[in-house]
């Protein structure tokens, strides 16, 4: 890749670390004016934005918790407000806490509603709408995942949410085709970040050799790289990419629905 991202403002959610992270890094590198990274930890944040700047973009760190309600509209405002405007959005922040039909309760569900599909919704709108205001064009990107085919029953709250998601990006994408706004999502498999290192942890009680195993258990002896993802996902919000709007893009090892 050459240059994708020339001049554009970017904004990602959940960009201080993990996948997010990678992907803020890799729209850096690839020409972005500006990267605006929100995360809830205030050290995390900063320390992403110096990676983000040494990658050659301006890095800019929001501290929000999207949890909660009018934390997504501060973030849209805020990088607004600080760059004049945004050209790409990547919905990367996600819950991903575990709970099935039967044991999860309305708070868990809450939470997974309001981090993996209302946040986005409403960054959606906020970008969307300066996009319009401006009658430029730009992109979005929403992180959703291959578990929004089903899942495992531990994702109950989750492949809801993301299901949700994947539901908006077509329904937004086909709204805003003539404002030439292109909607994409990416349905990313298991991916080897420090995140899901910690969900193994706490909820599998997964000992130090768990990535190892993980690998070798998969068809291509490695699960997903978030520096992969990250190309694939600057390719989408680039101009290379032409008129693709409205594909929910499964970008795994795995196929849904073929058998042994």
């Amino acid at each position: 890749m050459q240059e994708l991202m020339t001049g554009k403002t970017v904004l990602v959610t959940g960009g201080t670390q993990g996948l997010g992270l990678a992907i803020a890094e890799a729209a850096a590198r690839e020409g972005a004016e500006a990267v605006a990274v929100v995360g809830r930890n205030a050290e995390k944040a900063e320390a992403a934005a110096a990676r983000i700047t040494a990658a050659g973009a301006t890095g800019f760190p929001i501290v929000a918790d999207l949890a909660k309600p009018g934390e997504a509209e501060r973030v849209v405002a805020k990088t607004i407000t600080r760059f004049g405007r945004i050209d790409s959005l990547v919905n990367a922040a996600g819950a991903t806490s575990r709970g099935t039909l039967l044991d999860t309760s309305r708070e868990l569900l809450d939470e997974h509603l309001a981090i993996n599909l209302v946040a986005p919704f409403m960054t959606m709108q906020g970008a969307v709408a300066d996009m319009r205001g401006r009658g430029e064009p730009g992109t979005i990107l929403n992180i959703i995942t291959m578990s929004m085919h089903g899942g495992q029953p531990y994702l109950a709250p989750y492949v809801a949410s993301k299901a949700g998601l994947a539901g908006l990006t077509k329904n937004a994408a086909f709204a805003h085709r003539f404002d030439r706004i292109r909607i994409n999502g990416l349905n990313i498999g298991w991916t080897a970040t420090p995140g899901e290192a910690v969900t193994q942890r706490t909820f599998h009680g997964a000992g130090d050799d768990w990535l190892e195993a993980a690998s070798a258990a998969q068809p291509m002896g490695k699960l997903g790289q978030p520096d992969e993802i990250a190309d694939a996902v600057v390719f989408l919000l680039s101009e290379r990419s032409g008129v693709v709007t409205g594909s929910i893009i499964d970008w795994d090892q795995l196929i849904p629905g073929a058998y042994e």
